[in-house]
């Protein structure tokens, strides 16, 4: 499946298959795959026989949640979210029809190129916070594999300045691979110091070598490039629709993030929805291919295959594997999984929610019903006895402040920056790989 939803052709899905089994004993020819496929219901394009005018209801339903989407991104939109495998030409032909002046919109802008180079998979997970929805009082965190281009990870929550929650996305990702990077990095800031902290108890853990440096890079004078790429890419592809929907309940009144019953059921109606859509955006991103840019000298592919399957293309992989005792014993010493942070309304409150929700027949929440739902749970709740006692003991709890230092003594790694050029991750000590070469020819020498 994770094949066919990167978009790999019949004869590529086969080859692949082929490794896994015993060719001696077992085969499986095209025309047998072929049959298999069509019997999971797995329908390429032409089978599926799509025009303008099939497409059009499912396009304007986009176009409400993606108004800024272009071709390529449409057709990828189409696959992973609808199940519809759709030409670019019939893209381009309802386009061409229905949208002429985003068409005209999407030939007038220009990239700009941003330069960023890495050893290999796994030589650095990058990581950043995004900002812009914290007057909604929403707030965004990724975790970025530059080498393969790979969305390690990406949540929304009511806050992302708690050092133990940025830490439980870091270690969830690590507790599901079972191994982390050579080396983090972040802005300067002290929501990071659990990541940090971790990276490092870690990478000494499997490797006493590593005593006393750091196995985090601070990016204090160099730029955080690949989030920050990350983020205008979702602020282009992602953003526009739903920041739209977002600003129209605060426009009509229904919404004031002052307002504490107001924010708290938002955030019980509003953040496990677009947790699904933005898990729906990482995994398309991770499962599409970017466009070829001639100027790019990482591998060019599906970051998700360019991850998983580094040696096919030709790449180093630098991961490093992790016992699960390791990753046990940092969670222990940092996360206290108890704190008022990782719940999203208190458990009381949330318990009142969910029953609210179910006498109004817990209809699904979408695009087009969800200020519907926060309404209609807001003037429900407003109208309930029980409610009142819940406000008051919510506005009397306080968020306990929150401090996590990080780990005295340590040496930042050096790093090695050439006409202008620098690189920032792990191998080599942190000078790259001519380093890590010359190392080899003393030791073999």
């Amino acid at each position: 499946m994770w094949l066919w939803k990167a978009h790999r052709t019949d004869k590529e899905m086969l080859e692949e298959v082929l490794k896994h089994i015993d060719t001696e004993e077992y085969g499986i020819g095209l025309t047998k795959f072929k049959a298999i496929r069509k019997s999971l219901g797995l329908h390429c394009t032409r089978q599926q026989g799509h025009t303008t005018e099939s497409i059009h209801s499912v396009m304007v339903h986009l176009h409400e949640m993606y108004p800024k989407a272009g071709v390529c991104k449409t057709i990828s939109l189409l696959f992973h979210e609808m199940d519809m495998s759709v030409s670019r030409s019939i893209v381009h032909e309802y386009f061409t029809t229905y949208e002429p002046n985003l068409v005209r919109q999407r030939k007038a802008q220009h990239l700009q190129q941003r330069r960023f180079w890495a050893a290999g998979v796994n030589d650095i997970w990058a990581i950043d916070q995004h900002n812009k929805w914290l007057r909604f009082g929403l707030a965004l965190h990724t975790g970025i594999e530059p080498f393969s281009g790979r969305i390690m990870w990406m949540h929304i929550w009511h806050s992302n300045r708690n050092p133990q929650l940025i830490l439980s996305y870091y270690l969830d990702v690590v507790d599901e691979l079972g191994y982390i990077p050579l080396v983090t990095q972040s802005n300067p800031g002290t929501e990071n110091f659990g990541i940090a902290n971790a990276q490092t108890m870690l990478r000494q853990w499997h490797d006493r070598s590593l005593l006393g440096t750091l196995q985090h890079r601070w990016m204090r004078t160099k730029k955080n490039v690949m989030p920050e790429i990350t983020w205008s890419q979702l602020q282009c592809h992602f953003t526009p629709g739903f920041e739209s929907l977002l600003d129209r309940g605060v426009q009509q009144g229904w919404y004031n993030c002052d307002n504490t019953l107001q924010q708290l059921i938002f955030y019980w109606v509003f953040i496990p929805w677009l947790q699904c859509k933005l898990d729906a955006y990482r995994n398309r991103v991770n499962y599409t291919a970017k466009r070829h840019d001639r100027n790019k000298v990482l591998p060019h592919g599906v970051p998700e295959l360019i991850h998983s399957a580094t040696e096919d293309y030709g790449a180093l992989d630098f991961k490093v594997i992790v016992d699960r005792a390791a990753i046990e014993h940092v969670h222990k010493v940092y996360i206290n999984s108890a704190h008022p942070m990782f719940d999203l309304v208190s458990p009381a409150f949330g318990a009142f929610l969910e029953k609210c929700y179910t006498m109004l027949q817990r209809p699904p929440i979408g695009h087009g019903n969800a200020w519907t739902v926060y309404r209609e749970m807001l003037a429900l709740i407003q109208r309930q006895e029980e409610a009142q006692a819940l406000h008051e003991s919510i506005m009397d709890v306080e968020m306990p402040a929150e401090h996590l230092p990080l780990i005295e003594g340590l040496e930042d790694l050096p790093f090695n920056e050439t006409d202008g050029n620098y690189y920032m991750g792990g191998v080599g000590g942190g000078l790259g790989l001519c380093k890590l070469s010359m190392k080899f020819l003393l030791t073999s020498g």
